[in-house]
């Protein structure tokens, strides 16, 4: 019984790291599209050169 139960544990446990792990990656998807989306539409300095849309 404790063997069975410990396999079931472990079905669980891989389960739920396979679906963490799917949710980062869209996650991180949505994160690449917005900054590319950003560094494309940015808008221009006074100066007419580009300006950055972040504060780094």
């Amino acid at each position: 019984m404790v063997p069975i139960l410990l396999v079931l544990l472990l079905a669980v446990i891989l389960f739920g790291a396979g679906f963490a792990v799917e949710v980062l990656w869209w996650i991180a998807l949505a994160v690449l599209v917005i900054w590319l989306l950003g560094f494309v539409l940015r808008g221009t300095s006074a100066g007419g050169g580009r300006s950055r849309w972040y504060r780094w």
